[in-house]
């Protein structure tokens, strides 16, 4: 059965470099109605592992209080009120956020889910509307999910083909939704957040116009330095572009150069021995390689292995016969980031020149490809 995912990141995943910067203050005061006087709230670091940044005591009146103080730029910070409860703070500084929170993230007695609020800003209020569009869409995943297991059982076709439509027009409605409160957020960190409900692949052009505003509007953000940085690397393997150089270390430990293979059609194809969808995809690969690699057609596969053993065994076991590079290095793979590879199979067909002519083409797609190109 096929799962209708709407998967969007909880909070916005930012990398700084804890340099000395400038910091400016805000406020968090609110209520917990399940907390205990005495008990406390704590403010944390949007990190894995948790780390604790400050804590404030709750009083006779459920009440609390406490002052913070974010980098230029501003922060993800996560509030934790107890019994699971966590809530996310956007904080720019000079923020005062007032919450309102239950203190439980489910009543086991009752199966209440616990509510909270945070307003105060801009950021949060947007925050708000974004998170609304994602709880709605859930909904409706949950229910197509039923509705596909039972077609499946049933063999609908038509059935399932009127799920996938309507999954797909309800995904276009929350997208546009998103992009059309964009320009009023501005440069602020909701608006990085916004950019998880967009496919950078389909819809390119929303995140560089948002980087582009970064560069000209808000450009000592830290924050937008990744996302800059991000749109940069995509836009130098977009189709058309000259396909940046890799050279990576074979099975036997060759260095390979992915210009050595200038003169040929060329797939580089990310994958795997840990990603089911890549180990589904490799027969139709491998059936790809042996149609056309007396024409003039070259794989060079790339793995985001960390185990040798692992990665040249898939290799045997699925038949693959081109060549093979990684550095094992998991997703901190150097051409993994210089391709701007955020999920994996991922591919990029070339030309006899090296440019980039296509990407991400699978099944069909890439037969009626090199057909077209190699006839």
């Amino acid at each position: 059965m096929k799962k209708f995912l709407f998967a969007i990141v909880g909070l916005i995943v930012i990398n700084l470099t804890a340099n000395a910067q400038t910091t400016k203050p805000f406020t968090v005061t609110g209520t917990v109605k399940k907390a205990a006087p005495g008990s406390y709230v704590y403010l944390e670091a949007n990190s894995q592992p948790t780390r604790k940044i400050d804590s404030a005591k709750v009083d006779a009146n459920h009440a609390f209080s406490m002052n913070g103080k974010v980098n230029e730029g501003g922060d993800v910070l996560i509030l934790n009120v107890g019994g699971g409860q966590r809530m996310a703070l956007l904080a720019e500084g000079g923020e005062t956020f007032n919450v309102t929170a239950d203190g439980f993230r489910m009543d086991q007695k009752t199966g209440q889910v616990g509510k909270a609020t945070v307003t105060g800003s801009k950021n949060m209020e947007f925050y708000e509307k974004l998170n609304a569009l994602r709880t709605e869409m859930d909904a409706k995943v949950a229910n197509w999910n039923k509705q596909a297991q039972a077609a499946t059982e049933k063999k609908d076709n038509k059935k399932m083909a009127q799920i996938e439509q309507e999954y797909t027009a309800a995904e276009a409605d929350v997208v546009n939704k998103v992009k059309a409160m964009l320009p009023e957020m501005g440069t602020s960190l909701v608006a990085l957040f916004a950019l998880n409900f967009i496919n950078i692949d389909s819809d390119f052009a929303t995140y560089e116009a948002l980087a582009q505003r970064f560069e000209k509007e808000n450009p000592n953000s830290p924050h937008a330095k990744s996302l800059i940085g991000r749109v940069a690397r995509i836009k130098g393997v977009s189709v058309g572009a000259l396909a940046p150089d890799i050279t990576l270390s074979d099975t036997t430990g060759k260095s390979v150069a992915l210009s050595s293979l200038r003169g040929k059609y060329v797939l580089i194809d990310f994958w795997a021995s840990w990603c089911g969808p890549c180990r589904a995809e490799n027969p139709n690969v491998v059936r790809m390689y042996n149609k056309y690699k007396d024409k003039g057609f070259e794989i060079y596969g790339v793995s985001l292995d960390q185990a040798k053993a692992n990665w040249t065994k898939a290799i045997r076991n699925d038949n693959l016969t081109w060549m093979h590079v990684s550095d094992l290095k998991f997703w901190q793979s150097a051409a993994a980031q210089q391709y701007g590879v955020q999920a994996i199979p991922a591919t990029f067909l070339l030309d006899k020149e090296g440019k980039i002519i296509a990407k991400n083409l699978r099944g069909e797609a890439l037969e009626q490809k090199l057909e077209e190109v190699l006839k």
